[in-house]
C-alpha cells in the first residue's frame, strides 16, 4: 500500500494535523519491522503491527505500507516537511511533538516589537479585549474549563493589544522554532529509513509568489505575451540510494517558514530572513545560491531572488493534488500496488476566517462590503473543491484499467509472434548476450511491421516524446530559463530531426533507416518502459507462484532494477559533463551538435549490452517455464509498447493499478465520539488560531489527532484486504479500542493538562 498524502492548511490545527501525521509515521515504522522480522513495538505501532500479522494469517493478504508522496500547504506544508524528514532518514518524529506542545503559542509567537509593554498600552483597545474575552457567555467561558480561562484570557488580551496594521506574529520566530526542531530529530535517536532502498520519496510544498514572477505563454498572435504566476511549489526527491539524506534542513525549514506565511498573522517570507537567522547562529548555508536558482529560477537570473516576497501557500492551493499526482509517473512497481490517495482536512466545511453571516433576526445575511473582499483575495482561492482532482485521479485509474485489459488480451498473440519473430524455441531457453541483443531487434521489427498502419502514429508519438524531453534536457544543460529561448531551442530540434529524415516513419524501416537509428541513439524513456514492465510481469507471476528458488527469484529482480539503474541515471542533469554543456549551451546555432553530445555520453547502445548482461546471468537460475515467461516479456515489450502508448498519449505509468482516495479527518471518525470538530478539537476557535492561545488546548488537539489518525488508519489498512476474508466487525472494534488505549497510555505522562480528558476517554473507549 503506497501512501500519496495531501496535508491541507488549518493554522492552529496544524497541531491536530501532527498527531494525524505521527500515526502514519508510527504505522509506516510497524510495516517496516514487521517486514524484517522484527518484535512488535509498544504502543499503537505495536497494534499496527499485531493488524499485519493477522491480516497475513487471515488472507494471505502480506501488505507493507510506504508513504511515498507527500504534498502539503501551510500548517499541512510544516507536518508534511517533517514526516517526510523522517520517513527519509530514519529519525524520530518525537521532537516535534515538543515543539508544537511547548512553542506553538502565541507568548512566544508575538514578534517581539509587537508585544504589549504594559497593561494599558492601546488602551483603546480594552473594550475589544472585553468583548472578544470577558463577555458573560463568551467563547472562553463557554468553551475553555475554569482552570484554563484565565491564561487564555491573558494570552488573548496580549495578542489584541499587539501592533495593528503589522503582523503580530513575527517570522523569525517561527524560522527558529523550525531550525530547532529538525535540529532536535537530528540529536535524538535514529532508526533505520522506512522506504526499501532504491524506492522514490516526493515532498511538495505550496507556496504563493506575492508580486509574482513573469512567465511566457506562445500564442498565435502575438507569438508571446507575458502572464504573471503566483503559484510556487517547492519540491524535494529522496531517492534512496546509498546514505539516505532527503535535503539540507536549512532548506526543509525554509519550505516550512514560506508556506505557513498565513497573511495578516505573519510576515512575507524572503530568502534575507533566513540569512539572518543563519547568521546570528553561524550555521551556514552551502547550497544557498543552487536552492534559490532552482525554486526561483525567473528572480535568481535576473538577481532579485533574495527579496522574493512568499506568503502561505493555502492562499491559491490549499489542496495540492496536482503535483502529487504528477509524481505518479515516477513510481516504479515492485509488487502489486495498492495506490491511496490520503487527504488529510482538519476542518472539512469551515473556512478558515469566518465573519457573521446572519441579520439580527438570525437569517442568512448576503455578503457585505468585507466579507466580499475577504472571500474574493483569500477565502474563495483556498477553499475551493477538489472535484477536479479527484475526477483527474479518476481518468488516471480509468486508463489503468483499459491499459491491463488490454495488456491480457494482446499476450497470447503476442507470445506467438515473439517465438515466429526469434525462429522457434530452439534458443530460447539459452540466452546469452549477443542473441538477447539480436532477439531483441528481430522482435522489434516484427511489431513495426505487425502494426501496419498504427506504426506511423506510434512512432510519431515516440519522437515526439524524445524531442521534447531533449529540449528540455539541452535548455536546462545550457542553463536557459526562459520560456521564449526554450520554445526556439525545441523548434531548433525539431529543424534538425526533420533534415536528418528521423520524421520519416511512413517509409523505410529498416535497422539501417533514419527513424531507426535515431531511436536506437536517442530513446532513453523506451528502454526505461521496457524494464519496468518486466519489473510488473516478474511481481505478478514469478513472486506470487514458481517452483524456483527465493534466491533465483530475487536475482531477477536485482538484475532489473540495477539495469533501471543504467538509464536512469542519464535522465538528470548532474550526469552529463562541461563537454555537453558547451555544447547545449549553442544549441541554437548548432542542434546537431548538442544531440550528438548527449547522446555520445549516454551511449545507449552500451548501456543496452550492459543491461542484457545483468539480465541474461539471472535467468540462467530460472526453471525453464519462469525463464520464457520473463523472455516473452522483454522481448515482447515492443508490441505492447504499440498497444499501450497511443492510449496514455505518450505517458508512461509504473504502477499498473487504479488509485482510491481516503479522507482523514474529525467528521469521519466516531469511533469514541461523534459531532465532528465542534465535539472534539479546540483549535478551531478564534477563526482557527485557538491552540495557540493555550497548552491545555494544543494537548487536546494533538491527542484526538492521533485518536483520529489512529481510527483512519486502521479502515484504510483493513480495506486492502479482500471482501471475502475482511476481518469482521467486532474483531475492527478490538483493534481500534485496543490502539486507542495504547495512545493514552502513551501520551498519559507527557499531557499534563489533558488528564480530565484521558480519563473521559477511557470511560467513552470502554
Amino acid at each position: 500500500m503506497r501512501l500519496a498524502l495531501v496535508c491541507y492548511g488549518g493554522i492552529s490545527l496544524a497541531v491536530y494535523m501532527h498527531g494525524i501525521t505521527k500515526e502514519i509515521w508510527r504505522l509506516a515504522r510497524a510495516s517496516r519491522a514487521f517486514h524484517e522480522g522484527e518484535a512488535p513495538a509498544s504502543g499503537s505501532q505495536g497494534v499496527y503491527h499485531q493488524l499485519l500479522a493477522v491480516m497475513e494469517k487471515e488472507s494471505g493478504t502480506r501488505l507493507r505500507i510506504m508513504p511515498d508522496i507527500i504534498a502539503g500547504a501551510s500548517a499541512g506544508g510544516i507536518n508534511g516537511i517533517f514526516l517526510a524528514q523522517a520517513i527519509e532518514t530514519g529519525q524520530s518524529l518525537d521532537p516535534l511533538t515538543d515543539m508544537w506542545l511547548e512553542r506553538a503559542d502565541v507568548e512566544q509567537l508575538l514578534d517581539p516589537d509587537a508585544r504589549p509593554t504594559r497593561r494599558f498600552t492601546k488602551f483603546w483597545a480594552q473594550p475589544l479585549v472585553w468583548m472578544a474575552a470577558r463577555r458573560p457567555g463568551d467563547t472562553v467561558e463557554r468553551t475553555v474549563s475554569p482552570e484554563t480561562r484565565e491564561e487564555v484570557r491573558r494570552k488573548l488580551s496580549s495578542f489584541i493589544r499587539s501592533r495593528w496594521f503589522e503582523p503580530p506574529f513575527g517570522g523569525e520566530g517561527l524560522l527558529a522554532m523550525l531550525l530547532d526542531a529538525f535540529d532536535a530529530m537530528a540529536g535524538a535517536p535514529c532508526g533505520p529509513p522506512l522506504l526499501p532502498d532504491g524506492h522514490p520519496l516526493d515532498l511538495f510544498v505550496t507556496v504563493t509568489d506575492f508580486d509574482g514572477h513573469p512567465e511566457r505563454l506562445n500564442l498565435n498572435s502575438p507569438p508571446q505575451v507575458l502572464e504573471t504566476e503566483h503559484r510556487l511549489s517547492i519540491s524535494f526527491q529522496g531517492r534512496g540510494r546509498g546514505e539516505r539524506h532527503f535535503a539540507d534542513p536549512v532548506e526543509l525549514a525554509f519550505a516550512a517558514r514560506a508556506t505557513s506565511s498565513f497573511p495578516g498573522a505573519f510576515p512575507p517570507f524572503t530568502a534575507r530572513e533566513m540569512d539572518g537567522v543563519l547568521l546570528r547562529r553561524h550555521r551556514a548555508w552551502p547550497g544557498r545560491d543552487a536552492f534559490l536558482r532552482r525554486i526561483l529560477p525567473r528572480r535568481a537570473a535576473d538577481g532579485l531572488a533574495d527579496d522574493a516576497a512568499l506568503i502561505d501557500g493555502s492562499v491559491l492551493a490549499n489542496a495540492p493534488f496536482a503535483p502529487a499526482i504528477g509524481a505518479l509517473r515516477n513510481r516504479p512497481a515492485r509488487r502489486e500496488v495498492d495506490r491511496r490517495f490520503v487527504y488529510i482536512d482538519p476542518k472539512p466545511g469551515r473556512r478558515s476566517i469566518q465573519l457573521n453571516r446572519a441579520d439580527k433576526g438570525g437569517a442568512p445575511a448576503g455578503p457585505g462590503f468585507l466579507r466580499t473582499l475577504l472571500g474574493a483575495m483569500s477565502d474563495i482561492p483556498r477553499e475551493q473543491p477538489i472535484r477536479d482532482n479527484l475526477e483527474a485521479i479518476d481518468r488516471h485509474s480509468a486508463q489503468i484499467r483499459r491499459m491491463r485489459r488490454i495488456i491480457a488480451a494482446l499476450r497470447p498473440t503476442i507470445e506467438a509472434d515473439v517465438e515466429a519473430a526469434i525462429g522457434g524455441m530452439l534458443f530460447l531457453d539459452r540466452p546469452t548476450t549477443q542473441r538477447l541483443s539480436n532477439w531483441r531487434a528481430k522482435a522489434q521489427q516484427r511489431a513495426a511491421d505487425a502494426a501496419g498502419f498504427a506504426y506511423p502514429a506510434y512512432g510519431h508519438l515516440k519522437l515526439s516524446g524524445i524531442v521534447e524531453g531533449l529540449s528540455r534536457l539541452v535548455c536546462g544543460l545550457g542553463e536557459e530559463k526562459g520560456g521564449g529561448n526554450r520554445e526556439q531551442v525545441r523548434r531548433a530540434l525539431w529543424d534538425h530531426v526533420r533534415a536528418i529524415g528521423a520524421d520519416n516513419l511512413s517509409g523505410d524501416l529498416s535497422p539501417t533507416s533514419p527513424p531507426v537509428l535515431f531511436f536506437r541513439l536517442q530513446d532513453l524513456a523506451f528502454r526505461i518502459r521496457r524494464l519496468r514492465f518486466l519489473a510488473r510481469r516478474l511481481a505478478e507471476t514469478l513472486e506470487i507462484s514458481s517452483a524456483a528458488d527465493e534466491t533465483a527469484i530475487e536475482a531477477v529482480h536485482d538484475a532489473i532494477y540495477a539495469g533501471l539503474a543504467l538509464y536512469a541515471e542519464c535522465e538528470g542533469t548532474a550526469f552529463y559533463g562541461e563537454d555537453v554543456r558547451a555544447a547545449c549551451r549553442d544549441a541554437l546555432n548548432d542542434p546537431a551538435a548538442a544531440m550528438a553530445a548527449v547522446a555520445a555520453a549516454r551511449d545507449l547502445r552500451q548501456r543496452d549490452q550492459a543491461a542484457d548482461a545483468l539480465l541474461c546471468d539471472a535467468l540462467r537460475d530460472l526453471p525453464k517455464e519462469d525463464r520464457r515467461t520473463m523472455l516473452f516479456a522483454y522481448l515482447g515489450f515492443p508490441f505492447y509498447d504499440i498497444a499501450t502508448l497511443p492510449l496514455l498519449q505518450g505517458e508512461a505509468l509504473d504502477e499498473y493499478d487504479p488509485v482510491k482516495v481516503d479522507r482523514i479527518s474529525p467528521d469521519d471518525c466516531f469511533a469514541i465520539r461523534s459531532g465532528g470538530a465542534e465535539a472534539t478539537l479546540k483549535g478551531i476557535e478564534f477563526n482557527n488560531f485557538g491552540a495557540f492561545f493555550s497548552r491545555a488546548y494544543r494537548e487536546n488537539d494533538y491527542l484526538w489527532g492521533r485518536l483520529h489518525g489512529v481510527e483512519r488508519l486502521l479502515d484504510i489498512v483493513i480495506s486492502a484486504m479482500p471482501a471475502a476474508s475482511r476481518l469482521p466487525p467486532d474483531a475492527v472494534d478490538g483493534y481500534r479500542r485496543k490502539a486507542f488505549h495504547a495512545v493514552l497510555d502513551e501520551e498519559e505522562e507527557r499531557l499534563r493538562h489533558a488528564a480530565d480528558l484521558i480519563a473521559s476517554l477511557r470511560r467513552e473507549i470502554g
